[in-house]
């Protein structure tokens, strides 16, 4: 079993073999193999996009998707939400002194797959080791560009009263599917991370409406977190209702057990729309003709009141406030 060493970080003949025969080989295009210590990328007409992210997964594989994807998943998917078109990437990876080098494979493999689905090229990296029990195997750092083609602005700040509130389908299973396979609880699910990729289904959205107010992925903190950052942005409230929202039976057992609340888990595959109303239903209807938004629904309106506030009207026709997350759900889920 080959394993990654002190040396691999080192700058010399293993580092040389590490990003030759791993890197370079899964990678390989014309802007990376400039091979130099920066890259000149080709000119860019356009409006520029930038985003950086870290992630740190636990486990590194997992239902639906390994570090590996969701790192590409990730960034592509935040570079959409401004309605820009990727282009590029760069990865740095902190790799653990001992980590096995056909895992490591493995998820190069898997970047340069979900890469090429999402038609980007991954133009520079960088890698350091670190020493046994520095980290917990790897952890993948990005940064993506790409150009506002478009004639659009998109921004949490521009939510308006009377806007309706879509979201592409059920919420919650990223967290949930990440949890259950950690081993903290004696749990049997099949249920899978929904990571991917969302640039068909955002191109279909911004090709049929210009009255889309704001794209937005609620991963960390859930759908719950978005929406409260949208209503402070924008200076509005959002009302939603419960009966509207998608969750799967497993992800409901799993809250029943635990105490965890839906609306705060993580999604890597979903996207909030917040669209004029008077083109919600057209959205709506191009949403549920896209394999990745046959489940989307509208789940709430954005509603006149000065607290800025998330409020859930629940199926039993009260109403409660929903905040944004506080403190750590559940840590290392990206």
């Amino acid at each position: 079993m080959k394993i990654i060493t002190m040396a691999h970080g080192s700058g010399g003949k293993l580092t040389e073999e590490l990003i030759e025969g791993i890197f370079y080989k899964s990678f390989k295009n014309d802007l990376l193999l400039q091979a130099n210590d920066s890259t000149l990328l080709s000119f860019i007409k356009g409006r520029l996009v930038a985003t950086t992210d870290n992630f740190v997964v636990k486990p590194i594989f997992f239902r639906g998707g390994d570090i590996g994807k969701l790192s590409i998943c990730g960034t592509v998917n935040d570079l959409l939400m401004s309605g820009a078109r990727p282009l590029y990437i760069t990865v740095g990876f902190i790799i653990e002194e001992g980590f096995e080098i056909n895992q490591l494979e493995k998820i190069v493999e898997s970047m340069a797959v979900t890469a090429l689905k999402a038609k980007v090229k991954i133009v520079s990296g960088d890698t350091k080791v670190v020493e046994r029990g520095s980290c917990d195997g790897v952890y993948i750092n990005t940064t993506g560009i790409g150009v506002l083609e478009r004639n659009i602005k998109l921004g949490g700040a521009r939510a308006e009263v009377g806007d309706k509130i879509i979201i592409n389908g059920s919420i919650g299973d990223h967290g949930a599917s990440i949890f259950t396979q950690r081993g903290e609880l004696e749990i049997n699910s099949s249920l899978q991370s929904d990571c991917t990729l969302l640039n068909d289904l955002i191109a279909e959205i911004l090709d049929n409406s210009n009255k889309v107010k704001v794209l937005r992925d609620p991963t960390r903190g859930g759908l719950a977190t978005t929406l409260n950052e949208i209503a402070g942005q924008s200076k509005v409230s959002i009302k939603l209702k419960e009966e509207k929202l998608l969750i799967r039976d497993e992800v409901r057992s799993l809250c029943q057990i635990t105490g965890f609340d839906p609306l705060f888990l993580a999604n890597e595959g979903k996207v909030v729309v917040v669209v004029d109303n008077s083109e919600s239903n057209r959205v709506l209807e191009v949403m549920r003709k896209n394999d990745l938004g046959r489940e989307a629904r509208v789940i709430g309106e954005v509603v006149e009141d000065d607290n800025n506030r998330v409020y859930l009207e629940t199926s039993i026709n009260g109403t409660r406030i929903v905040n944004a997350l506080v403190g750590e759900l559940l840590p290392r889920i990206c």
